[in-house]
This record gives structure tokens, sequence and C-alpha cells, in this order.
């Protein structure tokens, strides 16, 4: 057992370095914190997926539709998009992918009004490690996405 202040300090590390991330992720999903609000930064996010010869398939706000059965939501919208050069490798690696691509990006912001970014990052069921062109097809939809949404949330 730790004596008290190493624990403590070693407490504090973690919290700092927890705290000091701009994206956080659980359960494969990553929320990346953006410097403008929602709408502003899924905008930002679809010029930049369209500059790079990205389909945008939908825009979904979520907002509007709660609006629209008189609920109210804090600014909510789920943009669509991809391509089948990224996703198409991935899905001959394993096909039940195809529920999950198109890529999806939510953009939110949240009760203190802070605006986020986020996504799930792709991982097949079922998808072995010993398959470099899989790891390959994955890895490079995920960075792509990564990439894409981290442009997106800066200033």
């Amino acid at each position: 057992m730790l004596p008290k202040s190493r624990s403590r300090l070693a407490m504090t590390v973690l919290s700092i370095a927890l705290l000091a991330s701009p994206a956080y992720a659980a359960e494969g999903r990553v929320s990346v914190a953006a410097a403008h609000p929602a709408r502003i930064t899924l905008d930002k996010l679809e010029a930049i997926a369209q500059a790079r010869g990205l389909k945008i398939f939908a825009r979904i706000d979520h907002a509007a539709g709660a609006h629209s059965i008189g609920q109210s939501l804090r600014p909510t919208q789920l943009l669509v998009f991809g391509h089948p050069k990224g996703g198409t490798p991935v899905l001959q690696c394993v096909q039940t992918m195809g529920l999950d691509l198109p890529l999806r990006v939510l953009a939110w912001e949240d009760a203190t009004g802070k605006s986020w970014l986020g996504y799930q990052a792709l991982s097949g069921p079922g998808h072995t490690q010993t398959d470099a062109g899989c790891d390959a097809a994955f890895k490079q939809l995920n960075d792509t996405l990564d990439e894409l949404v981290r442009e997106a949330a800066r200033a």
C-alpha cells in the first residue's frame, strides 16, 4: 500500500492528466472539445469533408426534432458522410460494419454551453489482429475521421 502522500500525488497527477486532455474516450466513443458553437463547428466539418471529396448523406438536427414535438434540447446535430474508398475496404473485412458506415459525427453543446464533436471509433466485431490489410483499413478510416474532427474543432 502506498503512503498517503504518494497516493495523493498519484491521484493528483492522474487528475491533471485527465483534465488537461481536450479529448475523452469511453467504450470507443471519442469526444473532442470544440472552439465554436455546435452548429458552426459542424458547418466547418461539413466544409472540410466536402473539400476532401467526401459525400454528405445527411445532416440531422435533433434539437429541431425535439422542438417539433414541443420539447427542448440543447443544440445537437449529426452529420453522416463518407466515401466508398474509405468504407469499402472496411466492409470487405467485416461486412456488418455496414451498420456503422457511413461515418457519423455528433456536434452538441453541454449544460455549461461548451461545444463538442464526438464519434464512435470503428472496430470490427470478429476482426482479428492477424490480418494486416484489415488492420490498415480500420486504422486509415479511424485516423481520417479523427483528423477531420480535430481540424473542425480547432479555432
